[in-house]
């Protein structure tokens, strides 16, 4: 099998694996419990947490275990609006974001607030002055992700976290960086109120994530309540083998990270050099260092982007749809594009890991022009 959808989820490495077993098998105790087995389960929660906390560069008594991506949106979104709620009820945040803020914000619209989308050039990317344009008086929380999952591309976080307080000092600023946490993502540099994250995505495993709650953020409101876990602020008995394992992942991560995105910058640029050329070619998401070095999408215009996912799956090939075909309907990334019909319907996304070589993306290559050759392009 030849797996090139790393932005999807990343493989677990056998040493994650191993922590975690350790933890299931042998380290179980509750952190909440006061005899030793508990306690010294709490202690190693910490360390853990600290593991992480080095890869985010961020204080380690500033992050928060979640269980995914998606809650530690949610969380940030309704925490920022509950923090804000004097301020006003109106958010900025972008058309092409991930689909937990996206439907989170659809149910605070519910809610009352007001959003503010904000469109992307045709290339994908957002210039820091357009968010920070939309941004008013009554505006509680702007949310702008770090790395786009489907078009790789980075957004200027760092600049409208600069720029916002000349617009308004009171409002807060969320960044997705889901996408982000294996590359040279620094909370404190961002400047982000809020900075979501998440195992999976460099080799942890599924089920936990993380949130960054910046110092200005005062009593955030937590999203779950109840037995008084994480200060008070996520309530639930920790899921320690996946934190462990989330730890584990992070401190693999952070001592190879430099290595790695030197590697996966070079399979990018590798793949690009050859699939340029390559009949009714588009390269998404830009070319320029303003994209992600795992993330390459790209749409063959005129050939139905899930027609392609299932013929190189059947070959043993992973890669994604960059585009939701279900009813012939772009994702709402693509759509945002506004790109002509034949280029949306045919976008696909190929995504790297560390263990991903040259001689895997030719193989890729030559089967995409191997489905090129034998298939009669849509009409």
């Amino acid at each position: 099998m030849i797996y090139l959808d790393h932005a999807a989820t990343a493989p677990v490495p056998r040493a994650v694996a191993d922590a975690m077993l350790e933890v299931l098998t042998e380290q179980y105790g509750n952190p909440s419990s006061q005899y030793p087995l508990g306690a010294g389960m709490k202690r190693r929660v910490e360390g853990w947490r600290e593991a992480v906390a080095a890869l985010m560069d961020c204080p380690a008594e500033r992050l928060f275990f979640t269980s995914c991506g998606t809650e530690g949106d949610n969380w940030a979104l309704r925490a920022a609006a509950w923090q804000n709620r004097h301020v006003g009820k109106h958010i900025v945040t972008t058309a092409v974001e991930h689909s937990a803020v996206l439907e989170c914000c659809k149910w605070l619209e519910r809610d009352g607030y007001e959003v503010t989308y904000v469109a992307p050039d045709r290339d994908g990317s957002i210039p820091a002055e357009r968010v920070l344009e939309a941004v008013r008086p009554d505006t509680a929380v702007v949310s702008v992700m770090f790395v786009n999952n489907e078009l790789g591309t980075r957004y200027p976080v760092k600049p409208i976290a600069r720029g916002l307080p000349a617009r308004n000092p009171k409002t807060l600023l969320h960044t997705d960086a889901v996408q982000g946490l294996g590359g040279m993502l620094s909370a404190r540099e961002l400047g982000a109120d809020f900075v979501t994250v998440s195992a999976h995505k460099i080799g942890g495993p599924k089920g936990v994530g993380a949130l960054y709650i910046a110092p200005r953020v005062k009593n955030p409101r937590p999203l779950l309540p109840g037995g008084g876990q994480e200060r008070g602020l996520r309530a639930g008995t920790e899921a320690t083998a996946q934190i462990a394992g989330f730890a584990r992942a992070a401190e693999l991560r952070l001592e190879r990270r430099t290595e790695i995105q030197g590697h996966l910058a070079g399979l990018r640029a590798h793949a690009l050099e050859r699939l340029l050329g390559f009949p009714d070619l588009t390269v998404l998401g830009g070319v320029s260092s303003d994209t992600a070095p795992h993330i390459l999408a790209l749409s063959l215009a005129g050939w139905p982007s899930q027609n392609i996912v299932n013929d190189l799956g059947a070959q043993g090939i992973c890669i994604s749809a960059g585009s939701a075909c279900h009813q012939g309907k772009p994702s709402h990334v693509v759509a945002a594009l506004k790109l002509p019909k034949r280029v949306a319907s045919g976008v696909i996304r190929l995504s790297f890991g560390p263990e991903t070589t040259e001689a895997e993306i030719d193989a890729c290559v030559q089967a995409l022009r191997r489905h090129h050759d034998q298939r009669m392009p849509m009409l």
